[in-house]
């Protein structure tokens, strides 16, 4: 039932996106992460409401632009959140700075979750230092098996736990959408060509904050779209494909 999903994560304070097959509500969440600092991932963001409630992560990808899941953005206007940058704790330090506009996908479709990416264009531009950097898009998408990173501040344990404070880190590998959609998985056909999977195997980790980095090589490879929850064996975390929606990505930007 998802109206009683969606009250029990209230009711636990956890952000309510992302999705399970894919589309029943999850709250993006790092388990077994480990500590880390801006400096170590400059390009990571907040987003969060007015008031100051981180609901999604972010990459920042230009001076003014921020790339996220589209699934972030179907219950706010522009005016109703900020974007926290250059800060190793979501709630305070780096710079907070007001949204423009913010457009997603032409072709997301909410209930597949196909095409899961937005984009945040930011009211005043942000320059590149130590603890804010400008992420590359990654041109192909790694094999199988290649070591990636995924950060947030998602709830450092299942269900019962709040918000990390402290921006958090797992590894995991990647897994090649053909191989996430074989029988070797549980998700089937839901895992479609412009996704792409990440399992962190024996360690209990689930994917960071929705809307998040997947990062190969100082390279962003994914964005935190969806799964089944922490340490399910057989469901990996679903991201979307930054190779698949590059062109619209650049393109977008640009037309902002």
């Amino acid at each position: 039932n998802m109206f009683l999903l969606g009250l029990i994560a209230f009711a636990f304070s956890i952000p309510v996106f992302g999705g399970l097959l894919p589309n029943i509500p999850l709250g993006g969440r790092i388990v077994n992460g480990v500590d880390t600092t801006i400096q170590q991932h400059p390009h990571q963001v907040s987003l969060q409401t007015n008031d100051g409630r981180h609901f999604c992560g972010g990459s920042i990808i230009a001076e003014d632009i921020i790339l996220t899941a589209a699934h972030c953005m179907q219950v706010f206007e522009a005016h109703e959140f900020k974007v926290r940058l250059g800060a190793s704790k979501y709630n305070m330090g780096g710079e907070l700075v007001a949204v423009k506009s913010f457009k997603s996908h032409d072709n997301y479709n909410p209930n597949t979750k196909i095409n899961d990416v937005a984009l945040v264009k930011l009211a005043s531009p942000v320059r590149e230092s130590k603890n804010v950097r400008y992420i590359p898009l990654v041109e192909k998408t790694p094999v199988t098996g290649t070591t990636a990173v995924v950060t947030g501040w998602g709830t450092t344990c299942f269900i019962t736990c709040d918000l990390s404070e402290n921006l958090q880190e797992v590894e995991v590998d990647i897994l090649d959408y053909k191989t996430c959609a074989s029988s070797d998985y549980g998700y089937g056909s839901d895992v479609k060509e412009t996704m792409v999977c990440a399992y962190a195997v024996d360690q209990g980790a689930c994917q960071g904050d929705s809307g998040g980095p997947l990062v190969v090589d100082d390279k962003l490879v994914g964005v935190v779209s969806w799964g089944a929850g922490c340490a399910a064996p057989g469901f990996p975390g679903v991201y979307a494909d930054i190779a698949s929606v590059r062109g619209w990505i650049e393109k977008t930007s640009k037309e902002m």
